[in-house]
């Protein structure tokens, strides 16, 4: 057991007990058994989830997602947002045209380009239509590494006072598919939106690589996961850094 391991596991185990504290109570989630059994008891319930969300892409480019991804969480009404968060923000994928759909289905939120579409969160049943009508978005292919992007969220929010900050957004790609990184950054994106760790007119560094950095103090929140066949053996897939401050 390395360090850096029960680094990543302690953050883990803080996202657990913030969003299910009966589960903090039942499993000793600092070791890597208790952590394990909780893991195994999230995924069981995962598909009777009762609240979830619902996103049709068209089509996947990550810059431009992360900023409709962070303007949907922003909408997100504050009790829809407890309940959501009790199912860890579990959000399904389908393939589709927003536009082709919108005389049949009511979108919470739809990206300034079409390309992709909220509905909720809200319970599972009241998407069911969708679901059956769509099937899940193909995210087979592993995502590139790709050149830095700078993406402004939220510019069309009250900033309530608060002034924009600059960050990073760290994305791992090697072994990554598309569809592991819609999880992994619509975990990260939209808990960060609700928490207020990202806000109105907040720049986000969108970095690509094979792997995140590994200096411990770097990231203000970060979205950990077992990696393929080893659910014991933690890995971080994106990250926010802290604020980045000019010299």
């Amino acid at each position: 057991m390395t360090t850096s391991q029960e680094l990543l596991r302690a953050e883990v185990a803080r996202r657990i007990a913030t969003a299910r504290p009966e589960l903090a109570a039942r499993f000793d989630l600092l070791t890597a058994d208790g952590l394990l059994a909780a893991q195994r008891e999230i995924t069981g319930a995962a598909q009777d989830a009762r609240v979830q969300a619902v996103c049709v892409l068209r089509d996947f480019d990550l810059p431009s997602w992360a900023r409709a991804t962070c303007a949907f969480a922003a909408r997100v009404d504050a009790s829809a947002a407890v309940d959501w968060r009790r199912d860890f923000t579990r959000t399904v994928f389908l393939a589709g045209n927003p536009d082709n759909l919108k005389d049949r289905f009511a979108f919470g939120y739809v990206a300034d380009d079409g390309s992709a579409a909220w509905q909720g969160p809200a319970p599972a049943e009241e998407s069911t239509t969708l679901r059956r009508l769509l099937k899940l978005f193909d995210g087979a292919a592993e995502l590139p590494t790709r050149p830095s992007a700078v993406v402004r969220v939220l510019a069309d929010q009250d900033p309530r006072g608060r002034a924009p900050v600059r960050r990073e957004l760290h994305v791992a790609t090697a072994g990554v598919t598309v569809a592991d990184c819609l999880v992994h950054l619509n975990h990260l994106l939209v808990e960060a939106v609700l928490d207020e760790v990202v806000g109105p007119g907040d720049e986000l560094v969108v970095r690509q690589a094979p792997w995140l950095p590994t200096s411990p103090g770097l990231f203000a929140a970060q979205r950990i996961d077992g990696t393929p066949g080893h659910p014991d053996r933690l890995r971080a897939y994106t990250a926010l850094t802290e604020e980045i401050h000019d010299a």
